[in-house]
């Protein structure tokens, strides 16, 4: 059995294992880099320095730099005055909480971010007797589509830039503020979706009860913190954030010195700090850059897309082949996790674009973007999950109301993205 085949076996079996998910999704990653080295596709030295990758390093570092505001209370604090600035009406408060919930996702866990701002929107409805179920899920799209505004927006965002080094184009890498680009303009159209469409699918006053609503935000109080922390843990969080723009000092140094800082200050503590850290998110994404070298030195990539270019009629255009990615990028994050599906996309991604002898910059900033589009499914993002219960939602209606936000996303990325990254650049 030749390498490619091989690598194209493994591929298959670790890509039913992500969708069916029989496996925990870290377990099938690492047992994934494992099998690289039973099946001679890459040196056993080289199994777990994924672990050691600086994109790994970053993701730890910022887990506990964004855990420090939830736990002294600044994140929730902002979100409350700044979406209670936006005031009481429907649609003006449907604003305010998705530009505040993009803005804090941009930056910080946007699962973390649905969660400090659920009781504030429970709050403000029982406040204003509105039914929280025409808040929560616009709250819930707000922080998804925050997360593609910048690299540490969502982590699988950086499994672009770990394929790029592993394809052996470095130079190609995004920076931290690339992602913006295409990030703010697929968040206004989907704010602007959400307010003249979205909105009037939304279900109206189901299984609604004031008074269980008024209960259940007394239930949700935020965490009473020392102002001086919250002050200290702002300034942190600012820094960070400056220097990650200015990029003088590597990414991954710079989030390691701000969780240090957020555990010296006593922002939070050690314990809280592991705690912290989605372990499922650092183990899938190091056990698939064994299988992302694999696939590059073996040449499995190049085959599915000479395959692929192939079905698509031998000579396609980069805008069908970039179409084609978005959508099955799109299915596939419905049902498994966006990290798993960017992470088995991004090398196919790549080895598309040098079949056609284009940029893969463009082909691997749809994949990025489509995998965040999670709308439809309650399942398909933690975000959509955490709002399921309070907004007493059902599949359907992430499906009416996520499926248009899908289509404008859609339609927005493939204006957008071949515009600001060119599939031939100089030409």
């Amino acid at each position: 059995m030749t390498p490619v085949t091989k690598c194209l076996l493994l591929l298959l079996v670790v890509s039913i294992l992500f969708v069916t998910e029989i496996i925990p999704l870290a377990v099938t990653s690492m047992s994934a880099a494992i099998a690289c080295w039973i099946l001679g596709l890459v040196p056993a030295k080289g199994i777990f320095l994924g672990l050691a990758d600086s994109n790994v390093i970053l993701f730890a570092g910022m887990f506990v730099v964004g855990a420090a505001m939830f736990h002294t209370g600044v994140a929730q604090k902002v979100g409350s005055k700044i979406v209670r600035v936006c005031g009481q009406g429907e649609n003006t408060l449907m604003i305010g909480l998705m530009v505040v919930a993009a803005f804090m996702s941009a930056f910080l866990s946007n699962t973390g971010t649905t969660a400090c701002l659920i009781p504030v929107v429970m709050s403000i409805c029982a406040t204003a007797k509105l039914s929280p179920q025409r808040q929560l899920m616009p709250l819930a799209f707000g922080a998804g589509l925050g997360g593609t505004i910048t690299l540490i927006g969502t982590p699988p965002n950086m499994l672009a830039n770990v394929a790029l080094e592993a394809a052996g184009m470095p130079e190609l890498k995004f920076g931290f503020f690339e992602y913006a680009y295409i990030g703010i303009p697929i968040t206004i159209a989907g704010i602007i979706y959400m307010i003249f469409i979205g909105k009037y699918l939304l279900p109206k006053d189901r299984d609604f009860d004031p008074d269980k609503l008024e209960a259940e935000a007394r239930d949700a109080e935020g965490i009473i913190v020392k102002t001086s922390k919250q002050i200290i843990c702002g300034l942190i969080i600012l820094a960070v954030i400056i220097s990650m723009a200015l990029d003088v000092i590597p990414l991954h140094i710079v989030a390691v010195i701000g969780a240090l800082l957020c555990v010296l200050t006593g922002c939070l503590t050690e314990q809280q700090a592991y705690a912290s850290i989605d372990w499922i998110t650092i183990f899938l994404f190091a056990g698939m850059i064994p299988v992302a070298e694999a696939m590059n030195t073996t040449g499995a990539g190049k085959a599915i897309a000479a395959a692929t270019v192939e079905m698509m009629g031998g000579d396609p255009s980069p805008y069908v082949v970039t179409a084609v990615l978005f959508v099955l990028a799109i299915v596939l994050t419905q049902f498994m996790s966006n990290t798993a599906s960017k992470a088995l996309l991004c090398p196919v991604g790549i080895a598309l674009a040098q079949q056609l002898g284009a940029s893969p910059r463009a082909v691997l900033m749809a994949i990025l973007i489509a995998s965040s589009c999670a709308f439809a499914s309650p399942v398909g993002t933690p975000p959509n999950t955490l709002v399921l219960g309070p907004g007493h939602y059902r599949f359907t209606d992430y499906i009416k109301v996520g499926g248009g936000l899908i289509f404008v996303c859609f339609v927005v990325s493939l204006i957008v993205i071949p515009a600001v990254w060119p599939f031939f650049p100089g030409k």
